[in-house]
């Protein structure tokens, strides 16, 4: 299969040789995915940046985390990634899936990143997800003639290092030293300055903990807030839901739609979710949050039920686990607002990388510690504690790992299908193993939620704030 035609012309323009390298088959025949792919060959990947003055064109390798702040001292500008539409638009005119990582694609100003020149041979993306182009030191010198080599990117692996060699705390209020210079406060809750707990979840985390609790007493605390008991209905009246005649109260959505179990953890989710200020707009703002919070609930939903019962994780506690994965999330947005601002123009820029290499390259800590400490402050269970904490990492083994370990799967299968952010890699299949889920369940539980988007996207919308 030929490279596409317009990096095949671009090529034959300046007279460069190359070789086509093509991408392997995982056991599974399935071809890698290409982020995968990129990454682990060490390959250059391109992306596009922008601003007032226009276009500029990056080349870095897929190994590496591009930093935003080197590439906009080095030329005096303020670019950030071009929007994900004007990027799918580019693509589709020039038919390619990616942007090739070829200088002077549709004649933009060009940086290259210096780790990339002293290489003897190079791979690079050909702009097909199939195959890769590979070029001798020699041969990429020739197309690099007008592009400026600078050093705008710092390597991904120091910055993946999941560090545990200091607690969490310890690692929270040294981020927080940074940030503030302030005399550090004693304890980690005022050190944060997060707002106090609502009335609402203080009285759901008692009832969870209080085994003579029955459904009078969950529809009593949802009632006396009116939003929340809003969007429980909501929730039990959607089209996912498909529940026969009208949802008349929040006992009917508790006894005939939803359970008693889904109940408490919506409305301990929601409620917790509240105490924290977002942003409103955007790809980073609130209605994406909510959106991933309802697709991880109910894809991991999907996956316990997939799970042989004698291996089931507790319904409830997986539930609860997928719509807060991403507390951490709204921590940062709530505590270090100029920092976040950075994180999501630096995520915007590196979508290649996982989110936790650009906190701990901004903050040194990541959302995953700030989501669990915050959780075990709050004296929430401690599967959600630990669902939170290790949900990145794979290999963790402690007791509760199953949560953890069903946060991940249900974040990779979502990524593929191109929702959250994040780069599409391959799910290793001892995760699956670990958890007594047969793979090929797994990927059809999430196709399954991807036909009822619209349904899910319907319960998101209510749940983020309205002006």
């Amino acid at each position: 299969m030929p490279v596409p035609s317009s990096v095949q012309s671009l090529l034959s323009k300046q007279n460069v040789h190359y070789q086509i390298s093509e991408v392997p088959l995982d056991e599974n025949e399935r071809a890698l995915w290409h982020d995968q792919h990129l990454r682990t060959m060490s390959a250059a990947k391109s992306v596009i940046l922008q601003d007032t003055k226009g276009r500029v064109q990056v080349i870095y390798a897929a190994d590496r985390l591009l930093d935003l702040k080197a590439v906009n001292r080095h030329l005096g500008r303020e670019l950030h990634a071009a929007k994900p539409e004007d990027v799918h638009k580019f693509c589709l005119s020039h038919n390619l899936q990616s942007i090739p990582a070829l200088p002077k694609l549709a004649g933009l100003l060009t940086l290259i990143d210096r780790s990339l020149v002293e290489r003897n041979e190079l791979l690079a993306d050909s702009g097909d997800e199939k195959q890769l182009l590979r070029f001798s030191r020699e041969e990429f010198q020739q197309i690099m003639d007008d592009a400026t080599i600078c050093d705008i990117a710092v390597p991904l692996e120091p910055l993946e290092v999941d560090d545990t060699s200091s607690s969490d705390a310890d690692q929270i209020l040294g981020a927080v030293r940074n940030f503030t210079q302030l005399r550090i406060k004693q304890r980690l809750e005022e050190t944060l300055e997060l707002p106090p707990l609502s009335d609402t979840a203080q009285r759901i985390i008692k009832l969870r903990v209080n085994p003579n609790a029955d459904i009078s007493d969950l529809a009593q605390i949802v009632e006396t807030d009116p939003s929340l008991a809003a969007q429980v209905v909501s929730w039990a009246a959607s089209p996912y839901y498909s529940a026969p005649g009208k949802i008349k109260s929040i006992h009917d959505a508790i006894v005939r739609v939803l359970g008693f179990d889904m109940v408490l953890n919506l409305a301990l989710g929601l409620s917790l979710g509240k105490a924290m200020t977002i942003p409103k707009e955007g790809p980073h703002g609130a209605l994406p949050y909510w959106q991933q919070a309802v697709y991880m609930a109910a894809t991991i939903e999907g996956l316990v039920t997939a799970i042989p019962r004698d291996h089931r994780p507790s319904f409830g506690m997986a539930y609860l686990c997928g719509l807060l994965h991403n507390f951490g999330y709204l921590i940062l947005a709530e505590v270090f607002p100029p920092y976040f601002h950075n994180y999501c123009e630096l995520a915007d820029a590196n979508p290649h990388v996982d989110h936790q290499v650009i906190e701990r390259h901004l903050l040194g800590i990541t959302r995953e510690q700030l989501g669990a400490s915050l959780m075990s402050l709050w004296s929430m269970p401690e599967e959600v504690v630990v669902g939170l904490r290790y949900q990145t990492n794979p290999h963790y083994q402690g007791e509760y790992a199953t949560y953890a370990k069903l946060i991940f799967v249900a974040q990779r299968l979502l990524q593929q299908h191109s929702i959250g952010r994040g780069p599409k890699v391959a799910i290793p299949p001892q995760v699956f193993e670990d958890l007594h889920l047969d793979p090929e369940k797994a990927y059809t539980t999430v196709a399954n939620i991807i036909e009822s988007s619209d349904d899910l996207k319907h319960i998101a919308n209510e749940l983020a704030p309205h002006h």
